[in-house]
C-alpha cells in the first residue's frame, strides 16, 4: 500500500500532471458537458475545472443510463439514481451542484411496490398477484372468455371514473378459466387508483378461521380488515368445508357490514343457485335452508353475475 508521501510525490511528477490534464480536457470536451455549458453560459471554465469529479460522475452516469442493464444491475454508485447537474446562486455567483435523481425505472418500481402493498392476500398464490398484467394479453388469451373480460374491463373503468360501487361481481365458471387471475387484475388496476383490497382463498381461509376461535384478538383484527377494505374478493367460494359458526357468525357478520357500503367480489364453480345449496349445508348441522338463504340475501342483490367461459388454462396463466 502506497504511503501519502508516495502519492504526493507522484502528483508532482510531470507525466502524472499531464495525464490529469488530458483526462480533464477529455471530460470538458465531452458532448454532454458541452451541452450543459451551452445551457448555462454563466458557468465559466474555472468553475468547471473545480468540479471535475462532478462532471466525470455526470457523464459516466448518463452513459450508464443510456445502456441501462436493468434496475437490479444498475452500475451507478447510487443504485437507481443518476447525477443531474444544476446551477445555484447562493451569493449571486453561479455555482454548480449535483442532484442525485431517481431514474424512471426506480420510480416505476417504487410505485409498483406501493400498489402491491395495497393488496393483501390470504392463501392465494402470490404469482397470480405479482406478475405483470397486460389488458391486451388478457383479452387474447381465450376468445371464449371475451364477453366476461369486456364486462370486467367496463366495471373497472366505471369504478375509476365514478368511485366505489355498492355492487361487486360474481365470476362463475368451470375450473381453470382464469377467474382468480381476472380478480387479481381488477385488484391491481384499482390499486393503481389508490384503492386497497383483500383476496381470500376460501377453502384454506375457512380452515384457518376454525383455529382462530381461541384467538379472539387475531379473529377480530382479521374480520375488521375484511369488513373495511375497499375491495374484498372471496376466491373459490363453495369449495370450503363450512361450519355453522363460520357461515353464520363470521361470513354473515362480514357481509352484513359490507352490504350497501362496499363491494364484495366472488369467484366460484357454482352458480348463485348452486352456491345457495352449498351454504345451506354444514358438516355439523346438515341442511339448513333458511340459513343458506339468509346468507345469500347478503350476496345475490349485491353482485352482477359474469359467466367466465373458456378452456382450462391452469398452469399457463
Amino acid at each position: 500500500m502506497e504511503s501519502l508521501g508516495d502519492l504526493l510525490q507522484q502528483m508532482q511528477n510531470p507525466s502524472f500532471r499531464q495525464r490529469t490534464r488530458n483526462v480533464a480536457d477529455q471530460v470538458l470536451n465531452d458532448p454532454l458537458v458541452q451541452e450543459f455549458c451551452a445551457a448555462h453560459p454563466d458557468i465559466d471554465e474555472t468553475q468547471l475545472r473545480l468540479n471535475m469529479s462532478m462532471l466525470f460522475q455526470y457523464t459516466r452516469d448518463r452513459r450508464n443510463c443510456d445502456n441501462c442493464p436493468g434496475l437490479e444491475q444498475c452500475p451507478n454508485d447510487f443504485q437507481g439514481h443518476f447525477c443531474k447537474l444544476g446551477v445555484e446562486y447562493p451569493n449571486g455567483t453561479a455555482e454548480m451542484v449535483d442532484i442525485r435523481t431517481p431514474c424512471a425505472k426506480l420510480v416505476a418500481s417504487q410505485h409498483e411496490q406501493r400498489v402491491r402493498q395495497r393488496i393483501k392476500s390470504f392463501y392465494v398464490d402470490e404469482r397470480a398477484l405479482l406478475e405483470g398484467y397486460n389488458a391486451l394479453e388478457i383479452a387474447r388469451k381465450d376468445s371464449q372468455r371475451m364477453p366476461a373480460v369486456t364486462q370486467l374491463f367496463r366495471y373497472i373503468e366505471e369504478t375509476k371514473s365514478q368511485g366505489l360501487s355498492k355492487k361487486g361481481l360474481y365470476l362463475e365458471g368451470t375450473f381453470g378459466t382464469g377467474k382468480t387471475f381476472l380478480m387479481g387484475y381488477l385488484l391491481h388496476e384499482l390499486a393503481l387508483s389508490g384503492m386497497n383490497g383483500v383476496i381470500v382463498y376460501m377453502p384454506d381461509f375457512v380452515e384457518d378461521l376454525k383455529s382462530m376461535i381461541q384467538e379472539g384478538q387475531k379473529l377480530k383484527e382479521t374480520t375488521e380488515m375484511l369488513k373495511n377494505c375497499d375491495l374484498l374478493v372471496f376466491d373459490d367460494i363453495g369449495a370450503e368445508n363450512l361450519s355453522p359458526w363460520v357461515r353464520d357468525h363470521v361470513m354473515g357478520s362480514i357481509l352484513n357490514y359490507r352490504m350497501n357500503r362496499k363491494p364484495t367480489f366472488y369467484t366460484s364453480n357454482y352458480s348463485l343457485q348452486g352456491l345457495e345449496k352449498h351454504l345451506s349445508f354444514t358438516s355439523k348441522d346438515g341442511e339448513e335452508l333458511y340459513k343458506g338463504q339468509r346468507l345469500m340475501d347478503r350476496i345475490r342483490p349485491f353482485v352482477d353475475v359474469i359467466t367466465v367461459k373458456g378452456k382450462n388454462q391452469r398452469g399457463s396463466l
